[in-house]
C-alpha cells in the first residue's frame, strides 16, 4: 500500500474518531469582498467540530470562542466605523479586501435581477468609464426548499465594481448604490437575492403565511421531494420532444446547404418588412414552428474584420442569429434584448449575410416594434429594417405545458435565499417586485405585510423596506376601466404609506410600451436613492412626487390637495391623465387644471363627480402631473 494512502486512511479514522478537528468552514457571504455593516455590533459565525476552539483576529484585536456540541459558533465584533479594506483571520483562514460600510438587500423580480449587460445600450459609456472599490456586490444563486429555512445560500462570491465586473451587476442596484456613493461617500455592500417571475409567497416565510391557508396547502404539496422530482422530470419533458421533432423537420438545418449559410440561394424567397408580423399568423390565429429570415448588407471597406454589435431588437419567442454563416449569439425566450457582439475578421469588404433563426413556442411571433435592428460601428450605424427575405423551415402545434415551476411556489425562495442571510446586519432593503400578483391585485397588502413583517423578524422591527411601484407597459391609454396593473399600483402606494418605516419609487413615466423589462434602471437607481437618503440618511430633500392627500367636491368640480412638501406642482401648458366617475361608476376622460397647487378635475357631463383617478390603465399615456422637482406623481384613485 502506498505510503500517501496509509497516511489518508490513518487522518480519516482519527478524524471519525473525533481526535483530528474539523477544519473551521464559513458561510458563503463571509469571504473575501465581505461588506460588513458599520455602526452595529457584527457576528461572525460558522461550523466546526464539536469543541474546536476558534481564534479571530480584526485590527489585531484576538477574539475567541469554541464551537458548541452541534458544531455552530459565533463571535460578535463592536460596532465599527466605515472604512476598510481590512483582514479578518480565522484560525487558519484569512478573509481578505473587507470592508465596513452599509449593506443592502435587493430583492424581488426580474426587474431587480435585470443585469448592467441589458442595459449598456443606454449607459455604456458611464459604465465603461466608473469603477469603486468600495462598492462590493454579491449574487445569490437560485434555490429553493420547502422544508424549512437553510443556514447558508449556495456557492457565491463577493466582486468589486469595475468594468469588467460591472456587467453582472443588477442594473438597478448598480444605479442605486452609485448614487448613494457619491452622496455619502460610504462603502456599500449590494447582496442581491432575487429570482425572475417569483410572486412575493415565494419570498415569505411559513409562519408568515398562515393567514393564507391555500398557499400554505400549496407549499405542503412541493414538500413532497419525490412529487417534485417527478414534476420536474415530467414538466421537461415535452419542451425536449418538442425541441427534438422541431430540430429534425427544420428545412433551415436539414438541406444540403443550411440556410444560414452566405452559399445558400434564397431568391426565390418571399420578402417582407422586417417589423410586419403578418408572417406569423394566418387567419388571425398564431403559428408556431422556426422561421428563417436573410438579409444581404453592404459593409464599406474600412470596417473590413473589425468588430461590431449586431441589435437585433427583441424577438418572441427565441433565436439564433448568424453572420456569414457564423451564429454570433443566441437567446432562448422573448424578454432579453439581443445585443450580439461580431467578432473580429468575421465581416468583409462589400456583401454579408445576415440570417435569424426564430423558434416560436406558443402565440403570435415577431419581432417586437420600437426596437433598434442595426449593425453598429463605433462611428456608423447600418439599419436593418425594411426588407428580408424569410422562409417556414418547420410548423409545430404549440409547446403545450412547461411543468411547474417551483422556485415560484410558497415560502421556497424564502427558506433558502433570505432566512440564510439573517445573520448578516442589513441597513435596509430595496425591492422590486409585482409583476407576477398583477392579476391578484386584492391580496398583494396582506402579503406584502406580511413579507415586509416576517423580513423584518429576521433583522430589526423597524427596518427600512424601500418598494418600485409598476412601471407602465403595454399599449397606451388615456384610462381604462379594469387595469389589473393600475389595480396594484394603487394597492402598492397604500402600502408604503400606512407600513411604517417603507418607502416607494414611482416609475410610471420610465417604462417601455413593449418591454416588461424596460431599459432605464438609472432613473429607478437614482429614485430609489432619493427615497433611501430620506427615510434613512435623514436628508431634508424632496424625494417623491406628488403625493394625493384629500379631495374636496364643489358642484362638478374635485379640488385635490396633496402632501406638504411635494405639492409644488410643476406648470404643464395641458395637464392630462384625469378621469372621473359619477353616480353610474363608469370613469370618463376628465379636463384638469393645476390652480395655487392643487388640481381641479372636471367632465361637463358628469354633474355629481364622486371619484377620481390619475393614470389608470396598465400604460397611462400622457399623464404628466410632476412636481417641480422633475418627479411624477403616483397613479391613484379617490377614495
Amino acid at each position: 500500500m502506498k505510503l500517501h494512502y496509509k497516511i489518508s486512511i490513518i487522518v480519516f479514522l482519527l478524524f471519525a474518531a473525533g481526535l483530528v478537528p474539523a477544519q473551521v468552514r464559513l458561510p458563503q457571504l463571509i469571504s473575501d469582498g465581505l461588506v460588513l455593516q458599520r455602526e452595529s455590533p457584527i457576528k461572525i459565525w460558522g461550523w466546526a467540530s464539536a469543541g474546536e476552539a476558534i481564534q479571530l483576529t480584526f485590527k489585531n484585536i484576538p477574539y475567541k470562542t469554541s464551537a458548541n456540541a452541534d458544531g455552530q459558533w459565533e463571535i460578535q465584533l463592536p460596532s465599527q466605523k466605515a472604512g476598510g479594506p481590512y483582514t479578518i483571520k480565522i484560525n487558519t483562514i484569512e478573509i481578505k479586501n473587507v470592508w465596513i460600510g452599509d449593506v443592502w438587500l435587493c430583492s424581488g423580480q426580474s426587474n431587480m435581477e435585470t443585469p448592467i449587460s441589458r442595459v449598456l445600450a443606454l449607459f455604456g459609456k458611464e459604465i465603461e468609464n466608473y469603477s469603486n472599490p468600495q462598492i462590493h456586490y454579491v449574487k445569490i444563486p437560485l434555490q429553493y426548499n420547502f422544508h424549512s429555512p437553510q443556514q447558508d445560500v449556495p456557492s457565491c462570491s463577493w466582486v468589486e465594481l469595475n468594468p469588467e465586473t460591472a456587467s453582472d451587476f443588477s442594473a438597478v442596484a448598480y444605479f442605486f448604490a452609485k448614487e448613494l456613493f457619491e452622496k455619502t461617500g460610504v462603502p456599500i455592500g449590494l447582496i442581491n437575492s432575487s429570482v425572475g417571475g417569483s410572486p412575493a409567497e415565494a419570498w415569505i416565510g411559513e409562519e408568515a403565511l398562515k393567514p393564507f391557508p391555500a398557499l400554505l396547502n400549496d407549499m405542503r404539496l412541493c414538500q413532497s421531494d419525490e412529487f417534485v422530482a417527478e414534476m420536474l422530470r415530467l414538466g421537461s419533458l415535452p419542451g425536449r420532444r418538442w425541441n427534438a421533432v422541431l430540430s429534425e423537420q427544420d428545412k433551415g438545418l436539414n438541406e444540403t446547404v443550411q440556410w444560414s449559410s452566405p452559399a445558400y440561394n434564397d431568391e426565390a424567397w418571399p420578402s417582407i418588412d422586417l417589423l410586419d408580423n403578418s408572417w406569423g399568423q394566418r387567419n388571425t390565429q398564431p403559428l408556431n414552428g422556426v422561421f428563417w429570415f436573410r438579409k444581404t448588407i453592404d459593409v464599406p471597406q474600412v470596417y473590413e474584420n473589425q468588430p461590431a454589435m449586431l441589435y437585433m431588437g427583441r424577438i418572441v419567442d427565441a433565436d439564433s442569429a448568424f453572420v456569414n454563416g457564423k451564429c454570433v449569439g443566441t437567446t432562448g425566450y422573448q424578454y432579453p434584448p439581443r445585443n450580439y457582439p461580431i467578432p473580429a475578421n468575421l465581416l468583409k469588404a462589400g456583401k454579408n449575410q445576415i440570417t435569424v433563426r426564430l423558434v416560436s413556442q406558443v402565440g403570435f411571433p415577431e419581432f417586437v416594434l420600437d426596437k433598434p435592428y442595426k449593425l453598429v460601428f463605433p462611428d456608423r450605424e447600418i439599419s436593418l429594417e425594411g426588407q428580408w427575405k424569410y422562409n417556414t423551415g418547420a410548423l409545430m402545434p404549440p409547446l403545450q405545458g412547461g411543468g411547474i415551476s417551483f422556485q415560484n411556489k410558497p415560502t421556497g425562495l424564502y427558506n433558502a435565499m433570505i432566512a440564510p442571510l439573517k445573520n448578516h446586519v442589513l441597513k435596509g432593503i430595496i425591492w422590486y417586485q409585482g409583476e407576477s400578483n398583477a392579476d391578484r391585485y386584492f391580496e398583494y397588502y396582506d402579503l406584502m405585510t406580511a413579507l415586509i413583517n416576517g423580513w423584518r423578524n429576521l433583522w430589526s422591527e423597524n427596518l427600512p423596506f424601500i418598494g418600485v411601484q409598476l412601471a407602465n407597459y403595454k399599449k397606451p391609454e388615456w384610462l381604462q376601466q379594469y387595469s389589473a396593473w393600475a389595480e396594484l399600483r394603487d394597492v402598492q402606494r397604500k402600502l408604503y404609506q400606512t407600513v411604517p418605516n417603507t418607502r416607494m419609487a414611482v416609475a410610471i413615466d420610465i417604462g417601455e410600451w413593449n418591454d416588461i423589462h424596460p431599459l432605464n434602471k438609472k432613473e429607478v437607481g437614482k429614485r430609489l436613492a432619493l427615497q433611501a437618503r430620506s427615510l434613512v440618511y435623514g436628508e431634508k430633500i424632496v424625494c417623491e412626487g406628488p403625493v394625493y392627500q384629500s379631495k374636496i367636491t364643489e358642484g362638478n368640480r374635485v379640488i385635490l390637495s396633496f402632501k406638504a412638501g411635494t405639492d409644488h406642482l410643476k406648470p404643464v401648458d395641458e395637464l392630462k391623465g384625469f378621469a372621473v366617475a359619477g353616480t353610474d361608476g363608469i370613469f370618463q376622460r376628465a379636463q384638469a387644471i393645476i390652480e395655487d397647487n392643487r388640481v381641479i378635475v372636471w367632465n361637463n357631463k358628469t354633474v355629481y363627480p364622486l371619484k377620481v383617478r390619475y393614470a389608470w390603465a396598465d400604460n397611462p399615456d400622457a399623464a404628466n402631473l410632476y412636481n417641480q422637482e422633475g418627479l411624477p406623481a403616483s397613479p391613484f384613485q379617490t377614495e
